[in-house]
């Protein structure tokens, strides 16, 4: 009897050897909202990934200028041991697109209803590349910045529709009035060297994206060679926080793809 206790004992040493193991080496997830969002869009994904066993963590971006987030975002991405996996929202996806060129502790790539774009291409120039985006006249007037330039945000009145349609409207309230601004310039400003040229990349967007035309997005995933593509039946913009599950259980396929 004491024999078959401490074979139990070793053969469940072993089991929980080899689950820390493979939690050890499971990639650190990082998370970088686009435009008119903050952090907080990715909570839903955050609770889903962490009870699964992932560490996340969710980049800051600055909304500033292409080059200029993906360097804050590189520099977080540098600071990590192993591998990452680096998921982008909206204009989040021209970020890490730059922001994984030349990181070899990058393994994959998750465009969350986010721009994929090629050297030389623009936020802007994508969005009008096929119809369908109303973004333009949800804008309300610039501010205009003691710095120069303007920042951009959407009409509180109209966030909802645009941005959020299939959000419960307590909750779009909320992100209306959190909304964090994006410099008009960086919509403007050209993409260099895309990551996802080099690196495996997987597409989530919603069928009802009013901001980016959902067929720009699956344009921008064939050419990337999109690993998979998901299109979630009558998702908006946000599709990470209205179908968190969906986008978190892709970010989980991709990282644990070879």
């Amino acid at each position: 009897m004491n024999r078959l206790i401490a074979v139990g004992l070793a053969l469940a040493g072993q089991l929980v050897a080899s689950m820390a193991q493979a939690q050890s080496t499971r990639p650190m997830v990082v998370l970088v909202h686009g435009a008119f969002a903050d952090s907080s869009s990715w909570n839903g994904v955050i609770t889903v990934l962490e009870k699964d066993g992932y560490k996340v963590v969710a980049a800051p971006n600055p909304l500033r200028g292409v080059r200029a987030d993906a360097d804050v975002v590189a520099d977080v991405v540098k600071s990590i041991e192993g591998p990452v996996v680096l998921v982008g929202h909206s204009y989040g996806g021209s970020v890490i697109s730059e922001a994984a060129e030349g990181r070899a502790n990058v393994k994959a790539l998750v465009y969350v209803a986010a721009f994929a774009p090629d050297a030389g291409e623009t936020a802007i120039g994508l969005t009008g590349k096929f119809p369908g985006s109303t973004l333009g006249a949800a804008l309300a007037p610039p501010v205009k910045l003691s710095s120069g330039g303007n920042d951009l945000y959407i009409q509180q009145p109209r966030f909802h529709q645009q941005f959020a349609a299939d959000v419960p409207a307590p909750q779009a309230r909320l992100m209306a009035a959190g909304q964090r601004p994006i410099a008009e310039a960086a919509l403007s400003e050209a993409s260099t060297a895309p990551a996802w040229k080099s690196i495996p990349s997987w597409f989530i967007y919603g069928e009802k994206d009013k901001n980016i035309p959902p067929a720009a997005m699956g344009f921008m995933a064939e050419r990337a060679r999109s690993r998979q593509t998901v299109v979630v039946k009558g998702a908006s913009h946000v599709v990470m926080v209205s179908h968190a599950p969906a986008v978190a259980s892709l970010i989980e396929r991709a990282a644990a793809a070879p």
